[in-house]
């Protein structure tokens, strides 16, 4: 068989290569895109006034959403318990990670630590991260960054609000409804048993409300939002970004993580600033509200430009 030129050969392999880059950035649109239009929609509903109550639906979705999600999620996931609870440990090592990073550069940029460590240590796990996973990863991927989620939730409600807030509150982990799910989970995962079918099919419906309650409560909320210092924002998110590909790196590195498990450590590293924060920042630092605002939105727009390289690239 004659060969071709050395130049057709070339055309080829640019040609097919750049419909596998087209393939590969169109599988990342159909992920991304389905979590901005939901989004768009809490934002859309935040411009024209209707009514909405982030308190009443952010409570539906910490004290119900979650915990049954959780639960009705990982007792049909056929996931290792050993894995499940090396992703927690890793949340908890990213977390602290952030968290020690984070002190420097405040220090460094001489802002202070009550107002930006919090927003600097969380990301937007819960909003963001478990619809991105669940479409780019599937279930698997879905109930390891369930792992990641409930340690951050734990984290956001106790540490996160006691930073901005000056004062320490173990009462608040003690009654957290997360933390019983999740034992509930692990002794179902352990031991094979499931709910009784009513029960799990009760607690399926529960939980499916809380991803798209989660993104309309993100596009609401960001349409809230005021920016007040647009260059502190940008600097504090692409230090947020080196933070967050360090950290991820080195977790997946020391971990040996592979397949679902590493995508959603990754995923859930690289999340914006969660949007939870914000309300603690108002109500006792209300003065730097603005400009927490302002980096997690930007944070939060930043993400929607790093996802598809991430997703094309890393995971």
């Amino acid at each position: 068989m004659p060969k071709l030129p050395a130049c057709f050969t070339v055309q080829i392999r640019v040609l097919l290569q750049g419909n596998r880059l087209d393939h590969l950035f169109l599988n990342v649109l159909n992920v991304v895109l389905p979590v901005l239009i939901c989004a768009g929609i809490g934002y859309a509903l935040a411009v024209i006034k209707a009514p909405f109550d982030n308190k009443v639906i952010g409570g539906i979705v910490s004290r119900v959403g979650y915990p049954t999600l959780i639960i009705s999620h990982l007792s049909t996931t056929k996931i290792a318990v050993s894995t499940f609870l090396d992703v927690m440990a890793a949340a908890a090592l990213a977390i602290t990670g952030f968290g020690v990073l984070g002190f420097v550069v405040l220090k460094a940029m001489r802002l202070p630590i009550r107002a930006f460590l919090t927003p600097l240590m969380h990301g937007n796990v819960g909003n963001i991260g478990l619809p991105i996973t669940l479409l780019a990863l599937g279930d698997a991927g879905m109930a390891y960054t369930m792992g990641f989620v409930v340690v951050v939730l734990i984290s956001i409600f106790t540490v996160g609000m006691w930073i901005p807030a000056g004062e320490f509150s173990p009462r608040k982990l003690a009654t957290s409804p997360i933390i019983y799910a999740v034992v509930i989970s692990l002794v179902l995962m352990a031991t094979g048993y499931s709910l009784p079918k009513p029960v799990a099919k009760s607690f399926d419906i529960l939980g499916g409300l809380s991803i798209p309650l989660m993104l309309l409560t993100l596009g609401h909320t960001l349409a809230t939002l005021q920016i007040k210092s647009l260059g502190r924002a940008v600097l504090l998110t692409v230090l947020h970004l080196v933070m967050a590909v360090t950290i991820a790196s080195a977790l997946v590195w020391s971990f040996g993580f592979t397949g679902a498990e590493r995508g959603a450590v990754i995923l859930c590293c690289l999340m914006p600033s969660s949007v939870a924060t914000y309300l603690f920042i108002d109500q006792h630092v209300p003065e730097y509200g603005p400009d927490v605002a302002g980096f997690i939105l930007v944070s939060t727009l930043a993400t929607i430009l790093v996802l598809p390289f991430a997703l094309s690239y890393w995971i």
